[in-house]
């Protein structure tokens, strides 16, 4: 299986979907607790959610391997996105909910994570940049969406419930704030309860790549699977309440596509 599945298209815009792959290489497979194998903290149907792309000129970026083989939305030096919280690492070796994902004493070491950093998290970035790059190079300047989902109680990240949307522009450093703003106001006229900059501000992709001053503005949006999943049936997905939030989804994506830096 390909590391990842591109889309080319003619805009500024490129959305990328890090955490929506479940493929599992069978070595690794082998290695994994039944928790891990049950690959609970994918963002599940993200990619469906944004369905409506298709009619778009927007590029797209998936990642088909799970972040439990490597999770290309960390530091490939595993440096702390927020310091001082709890985190899972570059190559998970916990669930969210703190279950062990490999078998004892087969957590990966660190040739095996430095090969796993090569052939999964190298090719990713290499083609997000690229990506970003050619964009860049078409339009004087380059939008980036990094498209997430996460379970609304995760006691291990935060406290009670996460709002349905939350919309990370690293403190305001990773995009244009006419932008966010914008995105915000379409949020917070949505009916979803809604947070700019809360528990989520953006991951590794948001920040690494994200920088107004050199014409690339990213943004990372974190949904509530509260939102359009059936929690009680094996994340089954929602199709009423999925199509009224792709709805809100596509009108922000449309303000993405709208945007310019000389208006």
């Amino acid at each position: 299986m390909d590391v990842l599945t591109l889309r080319e298209a003619s805009s500024p815009l490129l959305v990328s979907f890090p955490h929506s792959g479940t493929g599992i290489p069978t070595a690794i497979a082998q290695q994994f607790t039944t928790a891990g194998r049950s690959l609970v903290d994918t963002d599940w149907h993200v990619p469906k959610l944004y369905d409506f792309l298709r009619e778009l000129p927007v590029s797209t970026i998936t990642a088909n391997y799970s972040r439990y083989v490597i999770d290309v939305n960390r530091s490939p030096q595993g440096a702390a996105l927020y310091p001082g919280q709890n985190e899972t690492e570059l190559c998970p070796t916990s669930t969210f909910g703190k279950q062990p994902i490999y078998l004892l004493g087969k957590a990966p070491d660190t040739a095996e994570i430095a090969r796993r950093k090569e052939y999964y998290w190298q090719v990713y970035h290499d083609a997000l940049a690229e990506q970003l790059a050619r964009i860049k190079k078409t339009y004087g300047y380059a939008l980036l969406w990094d498209a997430h989902s996460i379970a609304a109680e995760v006691p291990r990240f935060f406290e009670g419930v996460l709002p349905d949307l939350n919309l990370g522009s690293a403190d305001g450093q990773s995009c244009d704030l006419r932008l966010s703003a914008d995105l915000l106001d379409e949020m917070d006229s949505s009916g979803y309860s809604a947070i700019h900059n809360g528990r989520f501000k953006g991951g590794y992709i948001t920040r690494q790549y994200g920088s107004p001053n050199l014409g690339v503005h990213a943004v990372q949006m974190e949904i509530s699977q509260n939102t359009y999943l059936l929690r009680s049936a094996d994340y089954q997905y929602d199709s009423i309440r999925a199509d009224k939030l792709s709805q809100l989804l596509k009108k922000m994506i449309l303000v993405m596509l709208d945007y310019s830096p000389t208006h």
